[in-house]
């Protein structure tokens, strides 16, 4: 259930970058080793939000930019909403299915790319207000390995340019809760960070 986050079809284009791929492979062999509950909340810089109860909608009126994008079918498919910021690109995700009819976000996604690189520029440029995302509180880019460890504990899985998060755990109303963190870092500093969570029975 959890990978049904990350398919995105191929040969479905769309206006916009959809959100980068991520390596099912890899993530499947993480074990769920986070005792403490993850992505539960995230902001926007003015914006706050929580992880399957903000709708993309409220994300798109806040920040009064973007346009809801859509790509795959059923279970397979994903909305987004895509922003940039100078090197920065900036993903707000609601599963097609377990994001429901409301389109409630699963799954942020900000990266720094590198500096000779040339970011897309598809996407809506976020206004500034809006433009530092923070997840729990606590986590965002520019931050070292060290202070991630600080702020979260010990990961899940560290190799030498990812740290992956990973919480399974049930709720009070018997609903199995599934969250991560995917890190990558470029000389000892955070420069993509993906975050989300699933409810399931």
């Amino acid at each position: 259930m959890l990978l049904l986050l990350f398919v995105i079809p191929a040969g479905d284009c769309s206006a916009q970058t959809p959100p980068p791929p991520i390596d099912e492979q890899a993530f499947e062999r993480v074990k769920p080793t986070v005792v403490k509950r993850l992505a539960t909340r995230f902001s926007l810089g003015a914006f706050a939000g929580r992880f399957e109860e903000t709708r993309l909608g409220a994300v798109r009126k806040a920040v009064g930019e973007g346009a809801i994008q859509h790509q795959g079918h059923a279970g397979d498919s994903i909305y987004w909403l895509c922003y940039r910021r100078a090197q920065y690109r900036l993903w707000v995700v609601s599963h097609g299915e377990m994001g429901g009819p409301d389109h409630l976000v699963t799954q942020i996604v900000e990266e720094l790319a590198e500096k000779d690189k040339e970011t897309s520029t598809d996407c809506p440029i976020i206004p500034e207000k809006f433009a530092h995302v923070v997840f729990d509180g606590k986590l965002h880019l520019g931050m070292s390995r060290m202070e991630v460890v600080k702020a979260l504990g010990p990961p899940s899985e560290s190799e030498a340019a990812q740290m992956m998060y990973s919480h399974a755990g049930k709720l009070a109303n018997g609903f199995d809760e599934t969250a991560w963190f995917i890190l990558r870092f470029r000389e000892d500093k955070l420069v993509s960070m993906r975050g989300g969570k699933i409810t399931s029975n």
